[in-house]
């Protein structure tokens, strides 16, 4: 009898500890909220009259998440190494160069005045305008050198007249197959809900469709977008303004990625900023080593754009609010469990990958703010099917083994006798993304892609540039191997302009990336190393063209004998 009692009043005591505990946990999970309503607007009106740092969020949420040192899986503070970057630098865990450097309009008024400077003498007989001041005239700033690029004869020629089968999409038929973008009206950009104008109820036309729709239905057999569409600008405002809805890791990659959703239904393929822009990558460092650069895909993009390929797919720099923008509108568990506050009191996370997803490698703020590239997303692959082809001369990845191409002296025309390199465009094409690698200095394109519709007769897609831009100091001459073979001779033509005065590549690069939101992109140097490797890569086609193909290209000020020192 007296067993039993005992053992009734230990179940109460146990029922009461179970109690008090879960009403712990409640008002822990509460506090933050609490924190925040009591708080009050950031006015300052009501509430807590404190001044409120940028780094109030991400204590609140250290404080939300304290009761959770138990928890399996997630990382204790104290008891983590100390965050180091892939070169061992000690300026490795810098947040966003943006960050550090405050004063953006300060960083754009300089790459204004240096642009300025280039012009020289000739701003004097540049066209004069008012002065906003008074009736005073000055000589308009010769910057602006894109447009003019772009109405050159060269920028201007046509594409052949497209049927059905040209175009990846035929909007009276295939769009049905996007249900949420054509037949709901929430897509619409939220910026300007009071100036759209809603169709009818009933027919929607593709002018009202969203922008990254639009871009999905302007890809045809030649390009991905048009020279002029304006719906390239638009988009690549929406990859910066457009409210995120949710997140999840990307599988595969030897490096964390984040497909991200956007409220009109757009998806993008985030890239973290894992190296500031001065970090350049070690000598040692195999190629299939290095990590890959989030502004690198920036200006990929507007360098293929200056080069009139058209092949990469918009890319715009973000400033990301990791709390409230990744872990908060994150289902995927894998993701919000490797969150992390670190010793410097800034919010981190590593996701989980093959190789650089780790506390070595997290991606930490300041407090929570982190650098990244979006690109857009393609078409879905169920929509529009691509296809992976090997790029003949990839390289071996391997540190001991090299690649066929580097001890097979007869190399080149066994893969000019391959199909598809046999017939058709595609070796030209590999010709393109040869100079378009060796520029950006990228060793690392071991496939490549393109849309399964369009056979063989079309165009390769330059995805994944994120380890170019990785050396200013260095120029990999073994990039240009392919380039033996032949080369476009619009390349090669619009190549002579960009090393003119008048469209010198660096400045053209530099005009085109002052419009990002995470400008200076690049830095100085490798603005300058774009100048220095045009130079060879025309040396090498005037070299090629007298001596094997018999003066098929005009030099135009390279003489053919410069190229003797490279043979």
């Amino acid at each position: 009898m007296i067993k039993m009692i005992l053992f009734r009043k230990f179940r109460v005591l146990i029922l009461m500890v179970f109690l008090v505990v879960c009403t712990m946990h409640i008002m822990i999970d509460l506090l933050p909220k609490l924190e925040k309503r009591a708080a009050g607007p950031e006015t300052g009106k009501g509430g807590c009259q404190c001044t409120h740092n940028p780094s109030e969020e991400a204590g609140s949420w250290g404080k939300q998440r304290a009761r959770s040192v138990a928890e399996p899986g997630w990382p204790n503070k104290h008891t983590l190494r100390i965050l180091q970057d892939f070169s061992n630098e000690p300026s490795s865990n810098l947040t966003s160069h943006s960050l550090e450097k405050i004063p953006a309009a300060g960083e754009r008024a300089e790459s204004f005045k240096r642009m300025k400077q280039y012009d020289g003498a000739a701003d004097n007989q540049k066209p004069l305008i008012r002065d906003a001041s008074g009736g005073k005239t000055v000589a308009a700033p010769g910057i602006f050198r894109l447009p003019s690029l772009f109405e050159h004869p060269l920028y201007k020629t046509d594409l052949p007249t497209l049927t059905d089968d040209d175009t990846l999409f035929n909007v009276n038929t295939d769009i049905r197959l996007y249900p949420k973008a054509a037949g709901n009206q929430e897509w619409h950009n939220e910026a300007n809900v009071e100036e759209e104008e809603y169709p009818p109820t009933g027919e929607v036309t593709a002018e009202s469709y969203p922008n990254w729709l639009r871009f999905h239905i302007g890809i045809n057999r030649y390009e991905l977008y048009s020279r002029h569409n304006p719906v390239l600008d638009s988009l690549l405002k929406d990859l910066v303004t457009q409210r995120i809805t949710s997140v999840v890791m990307k599988s595969g990659g030897t490096q964390l990625k984040l497909i991200m959703t956007f409220h009109n239904y757009g998806q993008a393929l985030f890239k973290p900023m894992k190296q500031t822009r001065e970090q350049e990558t070690p000598p040692d460092f195999f190629y299939f080593s290095d990590l890959e650069r989030h502004n690198a895909e920036i200006a990929a993009f507007h360098l293929d754009r200056i080069l009139d390929f058209r092949r990469v797919p918009p890319v715009a720099g973000r400033l990301v609010n990791m709390t409230r923008e990744i872990r908060d509108v994150t289902r995927d568990k894998k993701l919000w469990r490797t969150f992390f506050i670190s010793p410097a009191n800034n919010i981190c996370f590593y996701g989980e990958c093959s190789y650089y997803c780790s506390t070595e490698h997290a991606l930490c703020g300041k407090p929570d703010q982190i650098e990244g590239s979006l690109a857009a997303f393609l078409p879905d692959l169920a929509l529009a099917k691509r296809k992976t082809w090997r790029n003949p001369w990839r390289r071996s990845y391997h540190k001991r083994k090299k690649a066929e191409w580097e001890v097979d002296p007869d190399y080149c025309d066994e893969v000019k006798q391959t199909p598809p390199y046999d017939r058709g465009s595609r070796l030209l094409d590999i010709m393109d993304m040869t100079i378009f690698d060796f520029l950006m200095g990228n060793m690392d394109r071991h496939h490549y892609e393109t849309f399964d519709k369009f056979g063989n007769e079309t165009f390769i897609i330059h995805l994944d540039n994120g380890r170019g831009f990785g050396k200013h100091s260095h120029d990999e001459l073994s990039i240009l191997v392919p380039l033996s073979q032949c080369c476009r001779k619009s390349t090669h033509l619009r190549l002579q302009l960009l090393a003119k005065e008048e469209y010198q590549l660096s400045r053209l690069m530099e005009e085109s990336l002052l419009r990002d939101r995470l400008h200076p992109v690049l830095i100085q140097p490798h603005l300058e190393a774009m100048d220095r490797r045009l130079r060879t890569i025309l040396i090498l086609l005037c070299w090629f063209s007298c001596f094997i193909f018999g003066g098929l290209f005009e030099c135009e000020g390279y003489h053919c004998l410069l190229g003797l020192a490279l043979s």
